[in-house]
Formats: structure tokens, sequence, C-alpha cells
């Protein structure tokens, strides 16, 4: 993740991060997990596939036509809570499809709490009443990321092929705030939405959003279908992080905190913008960058789970090829602790062994190469370059 708020404001949290960084994870105030000492994963875990809407960039192929077949039944799935939290485990987010559409979702979540797990909600919202927002924050999760992915109805209700659903998104967010429960917004940005990103940064501060989270497209699911049409140039690229960069500039910490996902070299922008406008913080931030050892958080500290128990190294990896194993075969604290696994040993190689322009780039140490996922799927390449950089830069020994 490209942490925008937590650099630009990047004293206080230098501070927050040096008297936390070796406390026990659970006197670790969540903003500050990404940066202890403790290296356990935070855990996604995709509940089901089943899903009320069915968004033509979805990374894992939900819809309404999916079924309940092969899904951890209540047993397997409170069996795995409690090797993660054996394991350590700081964080489990709970992902779908739609993970409201589960049955069990409050008796699992429960059980995380009873065990010490925090935990969090992505969801596209349209299924939380004021009585499911009382019941999520009732259940010890406490915070829902919920997709917006435009500022009207128009363009979110397109993206997601269901007329409606940016009404009930919006309502949902005033149900949250109702119940106590922080809600951000998250949005995957592309072609064909990018055009209202102001609007829509406007819109979650009028709602109440605590995080505003941009999300680029990987290649993976329906998202292999739609690559090719929907992902953006360097210019709209560039464009979008001013953006973030400069409504993040005049957004207190405290209000709404901004953030990128799913491109590591994000922060090379960051940290260009910071140093152009003679930043206080710019030395803090570059301390913060540095600390997560080369970009990438897959099969390190991210690690995803999904609705039948197969392990991978996140979200977004899920092709056959970086299959960890699967839960129902070996507890998720051996996959993750074995280090003969030629998946894992792969995404935690430091320096990763990158070719092309990645591999000569001045900047490849601090980004670790962008997104292996995105490499491998448009290349074939594990080590090729990250086909999204947007980064315009000299190689290795010249100066810019």
């Amino acid at each position: 993740m490209n942490r925008i708020t937590q650099c630009l404001h990047g004293r206080g949290t230098v501070s927050g991060v040096m008297h936390h960084r070796h406390a026990p994870q659970e006197q670790v105030p969540g903003r500050y997990l990404a940066w202890t000492g403790n290296r356990r994963p935070v855990v996604f875990w995709n509940l089901t596939d089943r899903c009320n809407l069915s968004c033509f960039h979805c990374y894992s192929r939900s819809g309404p036509g999916r079924d309940a077949t092969g899904e951890l039944s209540t047993a397997e799935a409170l069996a795995l809570i409690d090797d993660l939290a054996a394991a350590g485990v700081p964080l489990i987010l709970f992902s779908g499809g739609e993970p409201l559409i589960r049955d069990d979702i409050w008796e699992l979540a429960r059980h995380a709490r009873k065990k010490g797990i925090r935990m969090a909600l992505s969801t596209n919202g349209t299924l939380i009443t004021a009585d499911i927002a009382r019941n999520i924050r009732e259940s010890g999760i406490e915070y829902a990321g919920i997709s917006l992915d435009g500022a009207t109805p128009a363009t979110h209700d397109r993206f997601r092929n269901a007329p409606g659903a940016f009404g009930r998104s919006i309502a949902a967010f005033s149900h949250c705030r109702d119940a106590g429960l922080r809600s951000g917004v998250r949005i995957t940005l592309t072609t064909e939405n990018c055009g209202e990103l102001g609007a829509l940064v406007d819109l979650a501060k009028t709602i109440g959003a605590s995080r505003f989270c941009l999300y680029w497209l990987v290649p993976t699911g329906r998202g292999i279908d739609a690559y090719h049409r929907l992902q953006l140039g360097p210019e709209a690229v560039t464009d979008a992080l001013r953006l973030l960069y400069c409504r993040a500039q005049e957004t207190d910490a405290g209000a709404m905190e901004f953030l990128t996902v799913d491109a590591p070299q994000d922060c090379v922008h960051l940290l260009e913008s910071m140093e152009r406008d003679r930043s206080p913080d710019l030395c803090d931030a570059r301390s913060l960058v540095a600390s997560s050892k080369g970009g990438c958080s897959a099969g390190d500290r991210v690690a995803n789970i999904d609705p039948q128990g197969n392990v991978y190294p996140c979200q977004f990896a899920r092709a056959p090829e970086f299959l960890v194993g699967n839960v129902r075969e070996r507890p998720f604290s051996e996959l993750w602790d074995d280090a003969s696994n030629p998946v894992l040993a792969r995404f935690r190689e430091r320096p990763v062994r990158l070719t092309g322009r990645c591999g000569t780039c001045r900047h490849r140490e601090l980004c670790g190469g962008g997104c292996r996922v995105r490499a491998c799927a448009v290349s074939g390449d594990f080590y090729a370059d990250d086909p999204f950089c947007y980064v315009q830069d000299n190689p290795v020994g010249k100066k810019p």
C-alpha cells in the first residue's frame, strides 16, 4: 500500500511506529500494524464467491450464479480462525464475493474477536441496513470498506451491473455512521471512471468516509477480460496520483486517510512530490517507505484464503501457479512458515531478480518492481517489467 496521508503527516506516524514497534500486537493501534516488528500476515479471506452483484472487473468472478459448493463449512472456518490466532495473524479482512451473504459471518466474527484478531470487512454495501450495520459493529468488526466505482449512479451502477446499487451503497455509509462503525470508500480506477475521481473524493468527505482507498486494475478474474480495455495509461495515472496527493495535503490527517493499492511504485511519485514541495515530512516519509523493505507485501505480510481453503500470496495472485496449498490438507500456519515452498520463496525474495526496465531502474529496491502478479499475467514472466509502471526514470548509476 502507498499510504499517502501517513507519509504527508509523517512526524506523528513515525513517533507512533517507534513507540509501538516491539509492543505486543494486541496493543498496537491498527494504523501502525504495517510498520511493527511483527511480520505475521494480514489475511484477506474470501468467505464466498456468492454475490448479489456481477461487477465486470471482479477479481474473483463472483456473482449471483455462484453457489456454496466447496466452501469451508462453519466448523472448518472456526478451526481456521483458531489456527490463524495461533499463527499470530493480526488482522482478518472478510471479503467475497459479498461476505454478508454468508449466514455464519457473525459467528465467525465473534470467534475471531474472542481469539484476539482484529477484523475489517470488504463489501459492496448494498446489503447494509441499519440492523446489519449494528450487527457488524457488535460482532467486533472495526471497519467496513465499501466499493464505489463512480461519483454518479450512472457510472457506479454500470460497473456493478445493477440499477440502484449506487443509492444502496451510499445509504450504507449513513447506516455505518449511525452504528458507530468506521467506513471508507474503495474504488478501482479505470478509463471509464477516472474523470469522476475528484468528485468521488468530495462525495467521500460528504458521506463521512474515514478512508479513501484507490485500487489499480489487476488482470485477474473478470479483470482479465477488461484489462486492456480499462487499464489507464501513464498520464492518467500520474494525474490521479497528483489529485490524491493534493487532496491529502488539504485534508487533516484525522479526517480522512488516502492510500493506493496494487502499485508499489506509487511511493516514487509520492516521495518525488514531497521533495519538489520541500515537505518538512520528507525525511520521515522516506523512513516509512523504506521500512516496507521492497514494495509489495504479497506472500510476506499479506496472505489470501479463498472460499475453498486455498492459500495464495495475495487476493490477486489466484492463478494456479501461485497456489501455496490448502488448509484442508495442511494448517495455514504450517503452509505459511514453510521456507521450502517455491511460491512463497519467489514472492519473498529480496531483492527481486528483476529484468528489463525494472531491472535497471534506480527505484527497484524501493518499490520491488511493482506488481509481480500483473507482470506475470501480461508477459508470462514473474520477473518481467510491471506493464502498469508509469515511472519515467534513468538507469541505475545515471543522474536523472
